[in-house]
């Protein structure tokens, strides 16, 4: 098992530091050209995969151009149209909802505040915050996904449990000007190494400071020294 920096804030820098050199350039994966196929990308995105959310928008953004065309859209036909999307029946509702919130009260444009975001139907603080750095470019704090959950708590960075609590442990233990690619340096150690079900242990830059990693009790148990 690997052995955590003495503090925190040590164990997060150092996490930081190399996960930089193993992803320089660290982005967003989901596919947008404006702020409004941002929003509904990142709406469409929850439980559901950026790979198949890509896919989808691929024809839904041809379709549907404007907040009026979704205030607009019949839902039924919005639903089908984003079929393979988990929840489609209720994320086509959030879709429809939010175009007619954007058509009345912002002038069919994406707001730049995290209060009118999450007054949006189906925007939670992790959309509001992905709209507002990769729409806006500000960075009122971080992105907390189901990577950054599982990374930093088999990092020992943090120990709470809900998004909401582990994205106020990290504001005040990542640097502000890394807290925009810190989501995006974990989404990408999460995807290539540090899987869900089967973290690549041998292969992880971080194993050595990991207190999670798999390596010595695996040693111990080849050797018959269960422990």
């Amino acid at each position: 098992m690997g052995t955590p920096l003495d503090s925190r804030a040590e164990q997060t820098l150092e996490v930081v530091d190399r996960l930089y050199e193993e992803y320089p350039d660290p982005t967003i994966s989901l596919h947008f050209s404006n702020r409004l196929e941002l929003l509904v990308a990142v709406m469409l995105s929850a439980q559901c995969t950026d790979e198949r959310v890509n896919k989808t928008t691929e024809t839904l953004f041809e379709k549907y151009r404007t907040a009026e065309d979704y205030a607009n859209a019949d839902e039924a036909e919005l639903s089908e149209d984003i079929g393979s999307i988990t929840y489609h029946n209720s994320k086509a509702g959030y879709l429809k909802e939010t175009g007619r919130i954007l058509v009345e009260e912002h002038g069919g444009e994406v707001p730049d505040t995290m209060s009118d975001l999450t007054d949006l139907q189906g925007v939670g603080r992790k959309t509001a915050n992905v709209v507002l750095q990769h729409g806006h470019d500000l960075t009122e704090g971080i992105v907390v996904d189901t990577h950054v959950q599982r990374l930093t708590r088999r990092l020992g960075i943090t120990e709470e449990e809900s998004p909401e609590k582990i994205e106020q442990d990290l504001l005040g233990l990542v640097p502000e000007d890394d807290w925009k690619e810190f989501t995006h340096l974990l989404i990408s150690h999460g995807r290539a190494v540090c899987d869900a079900r089967n973290p690549d242990c041998d292969e992880c830059v971080l194993e050595d400071i990991c207190p999670s990693s798999k390596l010595d009790s695996e040693v111990d148990l080849a050797s018959g020294e269960a422990w």
